[in-house]
Protein backbone atom coordinates (compact mmCIF):
# COMPACT_ATOMS: atom_id res chain seq x y z
CA UNK A 1 0.00 0.00 0.00
CA UNK A 2 0.93 3.02 -0.57
CA UNK A 3 0.53 6.04 1.91
CA UNK A 4 2.07 9.74 3.04
CA UNK A 5 3.44 9.67 6.34
CA UNK A 6 0.86 11.82 8.13
CA UNK A 7 3.08 13.76 11.23
CA UNK A 8 6.39 15.93 10.81
CA UNK A 9 6.34 14.81 6.97
CA UNK A 10 5.86 16.75 3.45
CA UNK A 11 2.68 15.39 1.81
CA UNK A 12 4.55 15.93 -1.17
CA UNK A 13 6.49 12.80 -0.35
CA UNK A 14 5.15 9.20 -0.57
CA UNK A 15 6.83 6.02 0.96
CA UNK A 16 6.30 2.70 0.15
CA UNK A 17 5.76 0.00 3.11
CA UNK A 18 4.12 -2.62 4.03
CA UNK A 19 0.62 -2.24 4.56
CA UNK A 20 -1.16 -1.79 7.94
CA UNK A 21 -4.13 -3.64 8.76
CA UNK A 22 -6.84 -1.43 9.47
CA UNK A 23 -9.28 -2.07 12.73
CA UNK A 24 -12.61 -3.14 11.42
CA UNK A 25 -16.15 -1.61 12.06
CA UNK A 26 -19.40 -2.97 11.27
CA UNK A 27 -22.81 -0.64 11.30
CA UNK A 28 -26.27 -1.98 13.17
CA UNK A 29 -29.85 -0.18 12.87
CA UNK A 30 -31.77 -0.27 15.78
CA UNK A 31 -34.17 2.59 14.64
CA UNK A 32 -38.09 2.28 14.50
CA UNK A 33 -38.96 5.41 13.64
CA UNK A 34 -39.10 6.12 9.90
CA UNK A 35 -39.62 4.21 6.54
CA UNK A 36 -36.78 1.97 5.27
CA UNK A 37 -36.53 4.17 2.47
CA UNK A 38 -35.05 7.03 5.04
CA UNK A 39 -33.15 4.40 6.91
CA UNK A 40 -31.30 2.96 4.54
CA UNK A 41 -30.32 6.92 3.27
CA UNK A 42 -28.96 7.87 6.70
CA UNK A 43 -26.90 4.15 6.57
CA UNK A 44 -25.38 4.68 3.29
CA UNK A 45 -24.43 8.53 4.96
CA UNK A 46 -23.01 7.19 8.05
CA UNK A 47 -20.94 4.22 5.96
CA UNK A 48 -20.09 6.85 3.15
CA UNK A 49 -18.63 8.78 6.26
CA UNK A 50 -17.20 6.14 8.13
CA UNK A 51 -14.66 5.25 4.96
CA UNK A 52 -13.55 9.19 4.21
CA UNK A 53 -11.96 9.33 7.87
CA UNK A 54 -10.02 6.36 6.74
CA UNK A 55 -9.32 4.97 10.07
CA UNK A 56 -11.15 1.47 9.34
CA UNK A 57 -11.92 -1.17 7.03
CA UNK A 58 -16.13 -0.50 6.55
CA UNK A 59 -18.51 -3.64 6.29
CA UNK A 60 -20.82 -2.40 4.26
CA UNK A 61 -24.12 -4.69 4.64
CA UNK A 62 -27.04 -3.18 6.05
CA UNK A 63 -28.04 -5.21 9.11
CA UNK A 64 -30.57 -4.86 11.67
CA UNK A 65 -30.12 -5.21 15.81
CA UNK A 66 -32.14 -3.95 18.88
CA UNK A 67 -30.55 -0.95 20.72
CA UNK A 68 -30.00 -2.73 24.09
CA UNK A 69 -29.51 -5.81 22.51
CA UNK A 70 -26.67 -7.71 25.17
CA UNK A 71 -24.70 -9.13 21.83
CA UNK A 72 -23.72 -8.25 18.44
CA UNK A 73 -25.26 -9.63 15.26
CA UNK A 74 -23.58 -12.91 14.51
CA UNK A 75 -22.49 -12.16 11.10
CA UNK A 76 -20.59 -9.29 13.10
CA UNK A 77 -19.25 -11.22 15.92
CA UNK A 78 -15.52 -10.91 14.43
CA UNK A 79 -15.39 -7.01 14.07
CA UNK A 80 -13.06 -4.95 15.93
CA UNK A 81 -16.12 -2.36 16.49
CA UNK A 82 -20.21 -2.10 16.20
CA UNK A 83 -20.80 0.84 15.85
CA UNK A 84 -25.10 0.99 16.65
CA UNK A 85 -27.66 3.81 16.24
CA UNK A 86 -31.34 4.13 16.71
CA UNK A 87 -33.30 7.09 14.67
CA UNK A 88 -36.59 8.59 16.26
CA UNK A 89 -38.74 11.01 15.22
CA UNK A 90 -39.93 13.47 17.75
CA UNK A 91 -43.07 15.37 18.02
CA UNK A 92 -42.16 18.48 16.73
CA UNK A 93 -40.76 16.80 13.58
CA UNK A 94 -37.04 16.94 14.87
CA UNK A 95 -34.76 13.65 14.19
CA UNK A 96 -32.49 12.32 17.37
CA UNK A 97 -30.27 10.09 17.15
CA UNK A 98 -28.67 7.91 19.80
CA UNK A 99 -25.29 6.34 19.70
CA UNK A 100 -22.96 3.63 20.89
CA UNK A 101 -20.32 2.05 20.05
CA UNK A 102 -19.30 -1.31 20.98
CA UNK A 103 -15.82 -3.04 21.12
CA UNK A 104 -15.10 -6.70 20.01
CA UNK A 105 -15.98 -7.73 23.56
CA UNK A 106 -19.28 -6.18 23.56
CA UNK A 107 -18.44 -3.29 26.05
CA UNK A 108 -20.05 0.39 24.57
CA UNK A 109 -16.56 2.17 24.57
CA UNK A 110 -18.31 5.64 23.45
CA UNK A 111 -21.84 6.44 23.65
CA UNK A 112 -23.63 9.96 22.42
CA UNK A 113 -27.05 11.74 21.64
CA UNK A 114 -27.46 13.94 18.66
CA UNK A 115 -30.66 15.76 17.50
CA UNK A 116 -31.29 18.16 14.50
CA UNK A 117 -34.48 20.24 14.06
CA UNK A 118 -35.33 18.49 10.28
CA UNK A 119 -35.07 15.31 9.07
CA UNK A 120 -33.59 16.32 5.34
CA UNK A 121 -30.28 17.74 7.31
CA UNK A 122 -30.02 14.38 8.88
CA UNK A 123 -26.67 14.32 6.58
CA UNK A 124 -24.58 16.35 8.83
CA UNK A 125 -25.88 14.46 12.14
CA UNK A 126 -23.88 11.80 10.00
CA UNK A 127 -21.00 13.82 9.24
CA UNK A 128 -20.90 14.62 13.13
CA UNK A 129 -21.04 11.00 14.22
CA UNK A 130 -17.57 10.24 12.30
CA UNK A 131 -15.93 13.23 13.10
CA UNK A 132 -16.87 11.81 16.93
CA UNK A 133 -15.46 8.53 16.35
CA UNK A 134 -12.57 9.99 14.78
CA UNK A 135 -11.88 11.98 17.45
CA UNK A 136 -12.20 9.16 19.96
CA UNK A 137 -10.01 6.82 18.39
CA UNK A 138 -7.16 9.33 18.38
CA UNK A 139 -6.61 10.78 14.96
CA UNK A 140 -6.18 13.57 13.58
CA UNK A 141 -9.09 16.34 13.60
CA UNK A 142 -10.85 16.15 10.52
CA UNK A 143 -13.20 19.17 11.04
CA UNK A 144 -13.25 19.72 7.45
CA UNK A 145 -16.54 17.18 7.82
CA UNK A 146 -18.75 19.21 9.31
CA UNK A 147 -18.07 21.97 7.30
CA UNK A 148 -20.32 23.56 4.33
CA UNK A 149 -19.25 24.19 1.14
CA UNK A 150 -20.59 26.64 -1.53
CA UNK A 151 -20.70 26.39 -4.89
CA UNK A 152 -22.42 28.28 -8.07
CA UNK A 153 -24.11 25.89 -10.35
CA UNK A 154 -25.05 26.77 -13.98
CA UNK A 155 -29.50 26.28 -14.53
CA UNK A 156 -29.61 27.96 -17.80
CA UNK A 157 -27.49 30.54 -20.08
CA UNK A 158 -26.72 33.10 -18.43
CA UNK A 159 -28.41 32.29 -15.01
CA UNK A 160 -27.08 30.51 -11.85
CA UNK A 161 -27.99 29.52 -8.50
CA UNK A 162 -25.82 29.71 -5.23
CA UNK A 163 -25.68 26.99 -3.10
CA UNK A 164 -24.64 26.06 0.36
CA UNK A 165 -24.50 22.15 0.98
CA UNK A 166 -22.45 19.49 2.69
CA UNK A 167 -19.06 18.25 1.39
CA UNK A 168 -20.76 15.12 -0.21
CA UNK A 169 -23.58 17.66 -1.81
CA UNK A 170 -26.66 15.43 -0.45
CA UNK A 171 -27.69 18.17 1.42
CA UNK A 172 -28.15 21.51 -1.24
CA UNK A 173 -29.86 24.83 -0.02
CA UNK A 174 -30.35 27.29 -2.66
CA UNK A 175 -29.22 31.08 -0.97
CA UNK A 176 -28.77 33.35 -4.33
CA UNK A 177 -31.10 32.90 -7.61
CA UNK A 178 -31.92 34.45 -10.40
CA UNK A 179 -29.02 36.01 -12.44
CA UNK A 180 -25.79 35.52 -13.13
CA UNK A 181 -23.79 35.08 -10.16
CA UNK A 182 -20.30 33.09 -9.92
CA UNK A 183 -17.29 32.67 -7.96
CA UNK A 184 -18.51 32.54 -4.36
CA UNK A 185 -16.51 32.66 -1.71
CA UNK A 186 -16.54 31.87 2.21
CA UNK A 187 -15.86 35.34 3.90
CA UNK A 188 -14.97 34.08 7.08
CA UNK A 189 -13.66 30.73 9.08
CA UNK A 190 -17.69 30.62 10.59
CA UNK A 191 -18.52 30.35 7.27
CA UNK A 192 -21.35 32.75 8.19
CA UNK A 193 -20.79 35.40 4.88
CA UNK A 194 -19.56 35.44 1.59
CA UNK A 195 -18.62 36.82 -1.56
CA UNK A 196 -19.35 36.53 -5.13
CA UNK A 197 -19.52 38.22 -8.58
CA UNK A 198 -22.13 39.35 -10.39
CA UNK A 199 -22.42 39.84 -13.57
CA UNK A 200 -26.04 41.14 -14.22
CA UNK A 201 -24.98 44.86 -14.64
CA UNK A 202 -22.59 47.16 -17.31
CA UNK A 203 -20.02 45.91 -14.55
CA UNK A 204 -18.70 43.06 -13.18
CA UNK A 205 -20.04 43.61 -9.01
CA UNK A 206 -18.48 41.90 -6.42
CA UNK A 207 -21.37 41.75 -3.62
CA UNK A 208 -20.87 40.27 0.39
CA UNK A 209 -23.59 38.17 1.84
CA UNK A 210 -24.24 38.20 5.54
CA UNK A 211 -26.10 34.76 5.65
CA UNK A 212 -26.82 35.57 9.75
CA UNK A 213 -28.37 38.38 8.89
CA UNK A 214 -30.02 37.83 5.79
CA UNK A 215 -28.38 40.95 4.63
CA UNK A 216 -26.65 42.03 1.03
CA UNK A 217 -23.98 44.64 0.16
CA UNK A 218 -22.58 45.49 -3.09
CA UNK A 219 -18.89 45.93 -2.28
CA UNK A 220 -16.89 47.63 -5.51
CA UNK A 221 -17.01 46.92 -9.66
CA UNK A 222 -14.55 47.06 -12.04
CA UNK A 223 -14.51 46.64 -15.53
CA UNK A 224 -13.19 43.83 -17.35
CA UNK A 225 -12.99 41.95 -14.36
CA UNK A 226 -13.69 40.96 -10.45
CA UNK A 227 -13.36 37.99 -8.79
CA UNK A 228 -12.82 37.59 -5.16
CA UNK A 229 -10.23 34.72 -5.47
CA UNK A 230 -9.05 34.16 -1.66
CA UNK A 231 -9.73 35.65 2.09
CA UNK A 232 -6.81 36.04 4.87
CA UNK A 233 -7.13 34.07 7.60
CA UNK A 234 -8.47 36.82 9.98
CA UNK A 235 -10.59 37.81 6.99
CA UNK A 236 -9.44 41.33 6.64
CA UNK A 237 -7.75 41.18 3.05
CA UNK A 238 -9.02 39.83 -0.42
CA UNK A 239 -7.08 38.78 -3.16
CA UNK A 240 -9.11 40.26 -6.12
CA UNK A 241 -8.73 39.57 -10.00
CA UNK A 242 -9.31 42.88 -11.55
CA UNK A 243 -8.97 44.07 -15.29
CA UNK A 244 -9.46 48.26 -15.24
CA UNK A 245 -7.43 48.70 -17.97
CA UNK A 246 -8.50 45.53 -20.51
CA UNK A 247 -5.37 43.31 -19.01
CA UNK A 248 -6.42 41.13 -15.67
CA UNK A 249 -4.12 41.73 -12.36
CA UNK A 250 -3.71 40.22 -8.83
CA UNK A 251 -4.97 43.03 -6.17
CA UNK A 252 -5.16 43.10 -2.42
CA UNK A 253 -7.99 44.98 -0.79
CA UNK A 254 -7.84 45.83 3.32
CA UNK A 255 -11.36 45.77 4.33
CA UNK A 256 -10.64 48.04 6.69
CA UNK A 257 -9.27 50.92 4.94
CA UNK A 258 -10.48 50.06 1.75
CA UNK A 259 -7.97 50.72 -0.12
CA UNK A 260 -6.21 48.51 -3.32
CA UNK A 261 -2.88 47.47 -3.72
CA UNK A 262 -2.10 46.29 -7.28
CA UNK A 263 0.58 42.99 -6.34
CA UNK A 264 1.13 41.99 -10.53
CA UNK A 265 2.62 44.13 -13.16
CA UNK A 266 2.37 42.19 -16.13
CA UNK A 267 0.95 42.79 -19.50
CA UNK A 268 -0.96 39.74 -19.99
CA UNK A 269 -2.96 37.25 -17.83
CA UNK A 270 -2.28 37.14 -13.71
CA UNK A 271 -5.51 35.76 -12.11
CA UNK A 272 -6.47 33.52 -8.85
CA UNK A 273 -4.26 34.90 -6.47
CA UNK A 274 -4.28 32.40 -3.41
CA UNK A 275 -2.38 33.41 0.30
CA UNK A 276 0.67 31.00 1.24
CA UNK A 277 2.34 31.69 4.70
CA UNK A 278 5.05 33.67 5.61
CA UNK A 279 3.23 37.28 3.42
CA UNK A 280 3.12 35.41 0.32
CA UNK A 281 0.61 34.44 -2.37
CA UNK A 282 0.79 32.22 -5.47
CA UNK A 283 -1.66 33.35 -9.06
CA UNK A 284 -1.75 32.21 -11.94
CA UNK A 285 -0.12 33.59 -15.14
CA UNK A 286 0.49 33.49 -18.69
CA UNK A 287 3.86 35.28 -18.73
CA UNK A 288 5.71 31.91 -19.75
CA UNK A 289 3.28 31.77 -22.64
CA UNK A 290 0.93 29.09 -21.16
CA UNK A 291 -0.64 29.53 -17.79
CA UNK A 292 1.59 28.45 -15.38
CA UNK A 293 1.45 28.56 -11.19
CA UNK A 294 4.08 31.80 -10.06
CA UNK A 295 4.82 33.32 -6.56
CA UNK A 296 5.78 36.58 -5.13
CA UNK A 297 6.04 38.35 -1.77
CA UNK A 298 2.96 40.53 -0.86
CA UNK A 299 4.18 44.72 -1.53
CA UNK A 300 7.89 43.25 -3.39
CA UNK A 301 8.19 43.15 -6.87
CA UNK A 302 10.12 39.74 -8.05
CA UNK A 303 7.92 36.86 -9.09
CA UNK A 304 9.17 33.42 -8.97
CA UNK A 305 7.98 30.09 -11.25
CA UNK A 306 6.67 27.32 -8.75
CA UNK A 307 5.93 24.91 -11.85
CA UNK A 308 8.33 23.09 -13.99
CA UNK A 309 6.12 20.58 -15.12
CA UNK A 310 3.27 20.45 -17.74
CA UNK A 311 2.34 23.10 -20.54
CA UNK A 312 -1.15 24.48 -18.67
CA UNK A 313 -1.06 24.90 -15.07
CA UNK A 314 -4.16 26.68 -13.66
CA UNK A 315 -6.79 26.66 -11.11
CA UNK A 316 -4.48 26.12 -7.61
CA UNK A 317 -5.11 26.33 -4.21
CA UNK A 318 -2.88 27.03 -1.15
CA UNK A 319 -2.82 26.00 2.54
CA UNK A 320 0.44 26.80 4.13
CA UNK A 321 3.31 26.16 2.33
CA UNK A 322 1.09 23.34 -0.20
CA UNK A 323 0.16 24.46 -3.47
CA UNK A 324 -2.61 21.89 -5.31
CA UNK A 325 -3.47 22.97 -9.43
CA UNK A 326 -4.77 21.60 -12.06
CA UNK A 327 -2.53 20.12 -15.05
CA UNK A 328 -3.24 19.72 -18.50
CA UNK A 329 -2.16 16.48 -19.58
CA UNK A 330 -3.38 15.46 -22.94
CA UNK A 331 -3.37 17.27 -26.04
CA UNK A 332 -6.40 16.03 -27.91
CA UNK A 333 -7.59 17.71 -30.48
CA UNK A 334 -10.53 15.53 -30.95
CA UNK A 335 -11.95 14.63 -28.10
CA UNK A 336 -11.37 15.32 -24.49
CA UNK A 337 -8.25 15.78 -22.84
CA UNK A 338 -6.56 14.88 -18.75
CA UNK A 339 -6.86 17.16 -16.57
CA UNK A 340 -4.74 15.82 -13.17
CA UNK A 341 -4.60 17.71 -9.65
CA UNK A 342 -1.15 17.85 -8.67
CA UNK A 343 0.23 18.80 -5.08
CA UNK A 344 3.67 20.80 -4.24
CA UNK A 345 5.58 22.26 -1.44
CA UNK A 346 7.36 25.73 -1.49
CA UNK A 347 10.02 24.03 0.77
CA UNK A 348 11.01 20.86 -1.36
CA UNK A 349 10.52 19.88 -5.45
CA UNK A 350 8.75 16.94 -5.38
CA UNK A 351 5.39 16.94 -7.29
CA UNK A 352 2.63 14.23 -6.30
CA UNK A 353 0.47 13.67 -8.52
CA UNK A 354 -3.26 13.34 -6.77
CA UNK A 355 -5.74 12.20 -9.73
CA UNK A 356 -5.32 9.83 -12.67
CA UNK A 357 -7.83 10.21 -15.26
CA UNK A 358 -10.86 12.59 -16.73
CA UNK A 359 -10.89 16.02 -16.09
CA UNK A 360 -10.28 17.28 -12.62
CA UNK A 361 -10.65 20.81 -11.36
CA UNK A 362 -11.50 23.61 -8.88
CA UNK A 363 -9.69 21.92 -6.13
CA UNK A 364 -10.07 23.65 -2.49
CA UNK A 365 -8.38 22.44 0.45
CA UNK A 366 -10.02 21.89 4.10
CA UNK A 367 -9.44 24.86 6.04
CA UNK A 368 -7.31 22.72 7.76
CA UNK A 369 -4.84 21.35 5.09
CA UNK A 370 -5.94 17.61 5.54
CA UNK A 371 -7.66 17.16 2.79
CA UNK A 372 -8.65 18.52 -1.01
CA UNK A 373 -12.43 19.17 -2.68
CA UNK A 374 -12.88 18.92 -5.87
CA UNK A 375 -14.77 18.26 -9.33
CA UNK A 376 -14.23 14.88 -11.13
CA UNK A 377 -15.51 14.80 -14.51
CA UNK A 378 -15.28 11.60 -16.71
CA UNK A 379 -17.33 9.71 -19.25
CA UNK A 380 -20.34 12.30 -18.99
CA UNK A 381 -20.32 12.08 -15.46
CA UNK A 382 -19.80 14.41 -12.82
CA UNK A 383 -18.58 13.98 -8.87
CA UNK A 384 -17.43 15.86 -6.13
CA UNK A 385 -13.72 14.21 -4.76
CA UNK A 386 -12.22 14.09 -1.72
CA UNK A 387 -8.95 13.62 -1.25
CA UNK A 388 -7.25 12.55 2.02
CA UNK A 389 -3.74 13.82 1.95
CA UNK A 390 -2.46 11.86 4.87
CA UNK A 391 -4.09 9.00 3.78
CA UNK A 392 -3.36 9.03 -0.14
CA UNK A 393 -7.15 8.46 -0.48
CA UNK A 394 -9.43 9.24 -2.93
CA UNK A 395 -13.44 9.59 -3.08
CA UNK A 396 -16.09 10.30 -5.02
CA UNK A 397 -19.66 11.55 -4.48
CA UNK A 398 -21.60 11.47 -8.02
CA UNK A 399 -23.45 14.84 -8.74
CA UNK A 400 -27.11 14.52 -9.42
CA UNK A 401 -27.50 17.22 -11.87
CA UNK A 402 -26.06 20.17 -13.36
CA UNK A 403 -22.74 21.83 -13.76
CA UNK A 404 -20.84 23.40 -11.05
CA UNK A 405 -18.95 26.63 -12.08
CA UNK A 406 -17.28 27.02 -9.03
CA UNK A 407 -17.18 25.68 -5.17
CA UNK A 408 -15.55 26.80 -2.20
CA UNK A 409 -14.95 24.52 1.34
Amino acid sequence: MAFTLSFGADATIEVIKKAETLPSIAVEDASHSYNHTFKLRFFKSLIADLNVISIFNVDRHYRVNEYDSSSVLVENKDMDFVLRYRLDELDNGSLAVNLKLLNKAGDAVFTKDYKVSKQNIYMFVSHAIAYDINEFMGEEPVSWIKRKVIFAKTVAPKKTEIIVSDYTLTYQHVIVKGGFNIFPKWANKAQTAFYYTSLDGNKPTLKYVDIRKGTLKTLMSSDGMMVCSDVSDDGNKLLLTMAPNGQPDVYTYNLKTKKYTKETHYSGIDVNGQFLENNKIVFISSRLGYPNVFSKTLGHNDVEQMVYYGRSNSACSASGHYVVYKARESSNAFGENTFNLHLISTQTDVIRRLTATGINEFPRFSSDGDAIIFIKNYKRESAIGIIRLNHNKNYLFPIRSGRVQSLDW
